[in-house]
């Protein structure tokens, strides 16, 4: 019978390894063992090496991430609300995102490939959504997934501070992508 209410090691190891490569790229892995609540030994059972952990996490990372956009955003009508929507559902994955965001995939060419290919698919619904007229054509399309990326960080990192719901965040990180901080 599994254990509904403790993780395996497995998935102990791979929450604390996102957790701790999240605050230090060139973390150890005695330092994700030790956060997991497992041996080293442990961890090397399940993971033979730093960069095969690495490797792990951003597999992971890549797979849930599209599968939570593809799934939210089957049945959207507009790049704007395909923006909003991968927006909402990606949030919880902040961790997952901000880990492929980091140096950690450096040495790992497909791995970078993938992470490129969200970025671009990131580029296009911003790009449609400049022809739907939500956003300046004159502002460029970078400068908008830049702001994009690192208000997805931000509602993420007021959710696990406890500072808003998640709801509250997307909303906020909307708000803030479409409209600004101004006054309108």
């Amino acid at each position: 019978m599994t254990n509904l209410i403790r993780p395996s090691a497995r998935e102990a190891i791979i929450e604390a390894g996102f957790t701790v490569f999240n605050r230090d790229p060139s973390a150890s892995l005695a330092q994700v063992a030790e956060l997991a609540g497992v041996g080293r030994a442990t961890l090397h059972r399940h993971f033979s090496s730093r960069e095969a952990l690495i490797h792990a996490l951003a597999e992971i990372a890549i797979t849930e991430m599209d599968e939570v956009v593809e799934a939210a955003s089957a049945d959207v009508k507009s790049y704007g609300e395909a923006l909003r929507v991968s927006l909402e559902v990606l949030i919880p994955l902040g961790n997952r995102y901000g880990f492929l965001a980091s140096d950690a995939i450096e040495y790992a060419p497909a791995l970078q490939k993938e992470y490129a290919r969200q970025q671009r698919e990131t580029e296009e619904m911003v790009e449609g959504a400049k022809c739907e007229e939500l956003f300046d054509r004159a502002v460029p399309t970078a400068w908008i997934v830049q702001a994009f990326d690192y208000l997805l960080m931000a509602a993420w990192e007021s959710v696990r501070a406890g500072d808003v719901t998640q709801a509250q965040a997307a909303d906020l990180a909307w708000q803030t992508l479409t409209c600004g901080l101004g006054r309108q």
